[in-house]
C-alpha cells in the first residue's frame, strides 16, 4: 500500500520540481536558503489555474528563477474521477488548506519563509506574465531571508 501510494504520487506529481509534502519542502527550504511558494490549484476544473500554471509556472523564465530561489509546493483538487489524488495525498491537502486556504479560494498562491510564516498572497489569478510573477516574488524575497 505505501509503495503504491507513493508510485501514484510520484506519477501525479511528475510537474517539474513541485512537491506535494509540506513537511519535506520546509525542509528543504531551512536547508537550501529558500522561500516557499505554495499554490492550490483544481488542475482539471479551474481554468484560472490551468491558464496560470501553464503561462506562469510551466514557463521557463519561472523555472529557472525557482530552481534556484524557491521549494515549490502544489496542493492540486482535481475533482474528475480519474484524476482523483489518492487518499493520503488529499487528506495531506486538505490539511494544507484547513491551515493555509479555509475559504477554498483557487488559485490561491503563497509565499512563505521556511517555517512556514506567510510572506505574500496571490488570490485568484494574477494575471501576470512569467517575469512580473518573479519581479514580485523578488520584492517579497528579502522579507523571508
Amino acid at each position: 500500500m505505501r509503495f503504491s501510494f507513493w508510485l501514484t504520487g510520484l506519477l501525479f506529481f511528475l510537474l517539474p520540481g513541485w512537491e506535494n509534502n509540506f513537511e519535506l519542502a520546509k525542509q528543504r527550504a531551512e536547508k537550501e536558503h529558500k522561500l516557499i511558494l505554495v499554490n492550490f490549484s483544481g488542475s482539471d476544473w479551474c481554468i484560472p489555474c490551468i491558464r496560470q500554471h501553464k503561462e506562469v509556472f510551466d514557463s521557463k523564465t519561472f523555472t529557472d528563477y525557482a530552481d534556484i530561489n524557491l521549494v515549490l509546493l502544489r496542493a492540486d483538487f482535481p475533482r474528475l474521477k480519474k484524476n482523483k489524488l489518492p487518499k493520503e495525498q488529499q487528506k495531506a491537502n486538505d490539511d494544507l488548506a484547513e491551515k493555509y486556504n479555509p475559504n477554498g479560494i483557487f488559485p490561491l498562491t503563497l509565499l512563505l519563509d521556511a517555517k512556514g510564516k506567510v510572506i505574500r498572497t496571490w488570490e485568484g489569478d494574477p494575471k501576470l506574465k512569467a517575469a512580473e510573477f518573479i519581479d514580485q516574488l523578488k520584492a517579497n524575497s528579502n522579507a523571508g531571508h
